[in-house]
């Protein structure tokens, strides 16, 4: 279960199980990052448990994960003992992790961005930590016209936007209100692609940028 520690509410992390949604978020991230080279640095903002990063060992990187929750983090070291992973918030200024990791090469946040109460901040502490020509790769779940007509028309949309999920979604993301904010924060470069089920239902998407050289 995922948890996230804020304002005194326990998101607590209780093991190191991959995600589901890993299976068909990899291979759209995979095709997003295949011209990364080895020896770059690379950081998972809300990297929660570790699982996720974990799949990228064998690419030779030096992988770096920041998270706030105590218990993601300590599951994460436990596990995967050659990763490096720092206890932060990543809603707060970029100088603690460039002091810690320094300019980064490549940023990945996966699932994240959907339960930040500041998610702009997020995103500028992402572009200070990136070196200049770094790539940003996020995911979060898709919404779009059509994905939403179908749960309506199915009676799933008040099951699918339920408020009665402790520590759930609180941004509901379009693939335009998200390159926007990309885009605000000063990104370019932005490439859109969708995760998982038939295009325009998609479970998620994925959003490329490039901070500019």
């Amino acid at each position: 279960m995922e948890t996230v520690t804020r304002a005194g509410i326990s998101y607590e992390y209780r093991g190191a199980d991959h995600e589901v949604s890993h299976s068909y978020l990899k291979p759209i991230v995979d095709s997003l990052v295949k011209d990364v080279p080895a020896g770059s640095t690379v950081l998972d903002m809300g990297c929660g448990n570790g699982s996720f990063l974990s799949l990228y060992r064998d690419r030779g990187w030096n992988l770096y994960g920041t998270d706030f929750s105590p218990t993601g983090i300590e599951i994460a070291r436990n596990n995967y003992p050659n990763i490096e992973f720092i206890l932060g918030d990543s809603q707060t200024s970029g100088d603690d992790l460039l002091n810690q990791v320094g300019p980064v090469d490549l940023i990945i946040s996966t699932e994240v961005i959907e339960h930040l109460y500041d998610p702009k901040a997020f995103l500028r502490t992402a572009y200070e930590v990136l070196k200049p020509g770094g790539i940003m790769v996020i995911t979060t779940p898709y919404h779009g016209y059509l994905k939403n007509l179908v749960l309506a028309i199915t009676g799933q949309m008040e099951q699918h936007f339920t408020v009665l999920w402790d520590h759930g979604h609180i941004k509901f993301w379009s693939a335009q209100t998200l390159s926007k904010a990309v885009a605000e924060t000063g990104f370019e470069s932005v490439e859109f692609k969708g995760a998982g089920r038939l295009p325009y239902l998609w479970k998620s998407m994925a959003l490329s940028c490039r901070k500019p050289s």
